[in-house]
């Protein structure tokens, strides 16, 4: 009896997904409830599990391809593991279910006789000549893709610079990345923004850290990092400044009451900014467990669509890339972006004195529409007077 794998329904606003990964190949036995194949929508990324243990005997959508939700992608018929098929892996990490292997369809064969979605099809067919494996050659091209002049680098046979190695790659936008786009120039054309700068002496965040990381790792199971502080010290800031924390809907102004901050993590398909909401209720415990894992379920795909949704302020984080200074965009409806970037030690003057401090360079990116200049210079300066005297936020001064 063949079973129907079909689109599930991933959200009232989502009629549409793209094909990701397939998971299992056509042809071979699957166990129920493993994952068969990945969706991806503007939003997030899902896996379809198996209804039942049975063979997958037909694929009718390819990586790539699009699909309505309810409509028939493959076939399953139900049968028992056939007794020359390995028993079901395990569960794999979320470093390598990001890389699982695409099916035959969907990637060029090696020499091995397998598929690998990593190869570029020009690297295939030489492999195939050299009687090479994926496993034989390191990749160079984007995200560990390996290209033609891979192949024959590892054979010695290294570009002459005539530009015989001059190639292209035509690869479709994901939804998410169409989203991101999208989003984007809609920020830059819909909004009036702004970025105003400072810079923050992280002496007193490093040294709290120092004093209390191994304690509070060995209570809480997790490390006591940075963002913490500056979630806080947001959360300080737009008690004082609500514009910062408003939004415009139609002709009006919404305020609230309440700090849901979006924590901007790299995932596995791209940036994705889950919602940490009211935040003004979270210990600094609750609000590192809550980064941890954001980021751990970000690499592997698994952040929900609920999470996305909502959001009044945004904290990105490009110093853990090594950026020094950027101007961050605004994530609509929401009126306010901090950027962080990465520590430096720079000499400062100190009561007159040059001394030498590890220093942040903190950017906030408002809309004008809502933010005047002189509430967001002044927020900005509470976040680095809360960063630099932390006491400040416990005490409420």
């Amino acid at each position: 009896m063949s079973v129907e794998i079909k689109v599930p329904s991933v959200g009232e606003s989502i009629t549409e997904v793209q094909i990701g990964a397939w998971h299992a190949e056509q042809g071979k036995w699957v166990a129920q409830d493993s994952e068969i194949v990945e969706l991806e929508t503007d939003k997030a990324t899902f896996d379809v599990p198996a209804p039942l243990d049975g063979i997958i005997v037909e694929i009718l959508k390819k990586t790539g391809e699009m699909a309505s939700v309810g409509e028939v992608i493959g076939y399953l018929e139900e049968a028992e593991r056939p007794a020359d098929q390995a028993a079901p892996a395990p569960e794999k990490s979320p470093e390598k279910a990001a890389a699982a292997p695409a099916t035959k369809a969907e990637a060029p064969a090696h020499a091995g006789g397998g598929s690998d979605d990593r190869v570029m099809p020009a690297a295939a067919r030489v492999m195939a000549e050299k009687g090479l494996s994926p496993a034989d050659v390191t990749g160079t091209g984007p995200g560990g893709r390996i290209l033609k002049e891979d192949v024959l680098a590892h054979q010695g046979g290294a570009a002459s610079g005539n530009g015989a190695f001059r190639e292209e790659e035509i690869v479709p936008m994901s939804p998410i990345r169409k989203k991101i786009a999208e989003r984007l120039v809609e920020a830059q054309t819909n909004a009036a923004l702004l970025t105003t700068f400072n810079e923050v002496d992280m002496s007193s965040v490093m040294e709290l850290r120092a004093q209390y990381k191994d304690l509070f790792l060995k209570k809480y199971d997790v490390k006591l990092g940075f963002m913490s502080f500056f979630v806080k010290a947001v959360v300080d800031g737009l008690s004082q400044f609500p514009q910062i924390n408003a939004e415009i809907r139609g002709t009006d102004l919404v305020f609230r009451n309440y700090y849901d901050i979006g924590i901007a993590v790299g995932g596995g398909k791209g940036l994705v900014v889950p919602v940490m909401r009211n935040a003004e209720r979270l210990s600094f415990a609750e609000i590192e467990l809550k980064i941890n894992d954001f980021g751990q379920r970000a690499r592997a795909n698994k952040i929900s669509l609920d999470e996305l949704q909502g959001g009044t302020f945004t904290i990105t984080n490009g110093g853990v890339y090594g950026s020094l200074l950027s101007t961050p965009i605004v994530n609509p409806p929401q009126s306010g972006v901090l950027g962080m970037h990465g520590i430096q030690e720079r000499p400062i003057a100190v009561n007159g004195q040059v001394v030498i401090r590890p220093m942040m360079y903190i950017a906030l990116t408002y809309d004008h529409r809502v933010v005047d200049g002189r509430e967001a210079v002044v927020f900005l300066k509470r976040v680095k007077e809360a960063l630099e005297e932390p006491a400040r936020m416990l005490m409420e001064i």
